[in-house]
């Protein structure tokens, strides 16, 4: 048994003959594998398991920028083996740092990778269920205390005054819509932190322009733009480092 580390970026290259009959489980970030066409396959993440034996995967690929370990078990009996139908250099049991090899095949990835990878899902939907709850009390409040030193939130459209319940709505709404994105792209991106930030601070930013637009007095358009800032502050950090923590 021994251990493979990969630095972020790093990719290492997998040779049939010097992995025969290697399991390999991920213990630490994710590993992406590398089809022998050059297309990326899966993510694996933590508590992963697989097995290096004919199945067209020729390379291990560390997606993101922390180093990821993958646990590599070799049968005792089948390595001696595969050494004598394959006379080919093996990698000293001691090294952990590889960064390039050749060509070779991966295998399944048993339930247990499956489950923990849905309880990482389950995490960050429910940390993000937390946040927004806290968003909606917030925006509340803040839209409060606003009213309060007399702001009137009166939209000239209709000539409609937005009710406090009003933004606690508006909040949760598209707070579910961020913790969305944000189980989408842990699901399937290889760099799930940084991507939803980036969309969200776009989506954010492009939430600006309708109280900029709505024609409402000074006041209140200082003050929507202030409650989507709120809400955002509150959103995409928490998101953000939930991703991170589950990406290590």
């Amino acid at each position: 048994m021994w251990t493979l580390a990969l630095r972020g970026g790093a990719r290492v290259a997998v040779v049939a003959a010097e992995w025969c009959d290697a399991f390999g489980v991920v213990t630490r970030g994710r590993v992406q594998l590398e089809l022998r066409d050059g297309e990326p396959g899966p993510v694996l993440g933590r508590d992963a398991g697989f097995w290096l034996r004919g199945t067209g995967v020729r390379a291990l690929r560390n997606p993101g920028r922390r180093t990821a370990r993958v646990r590599i078990v070799t049968p005792r009996a089948r390595t001696v083996t595969c050494q004598s139908k394959h006379p080919v250099r093996q990698f000293p049991r001691w090294r952990n740092d590889m960064n390039s090899m050749n060509d070779a095949g991966v295998g399944a990835v048993p339930t247990s990778g499956r489950t923990s990878h849905t309880h990482r899902l389950r995490g960050l939907a429910g940390t993000g269920f937390i946040a927004t709850l806290v968003a909606m009390v917030a925006t509340a409040l803040a839209a409060a205390l606003a009213r309060a030193v007399g702001v009137d939130f009166e939209v000239p459209d209709g000539g409609e005054t937005i009710p406090l319940s009003g933004f606690a709505v508006v909040t949760g709404f598209f707070s579910v819509v961020g913790i969305v994105i944000a189980v989408a792209l842990l699901r399937w991106s290889a760099r799930p932190a940084e991507r939803f930030v980036w969309t969200a601070v776009s989506l954010t930013a492009i939430s600006l322009v309708p109280p900029l637009l709505s024609g409402a007095n000074t006041a209140t358009t200082t003050a929507l733009l202030g409650l989507h800032l709120v809400a955002a502050s509150v959103m995409i950090p928490t998101l953000a480092r939930s991703l991170r923590a589950r990406t290590d």
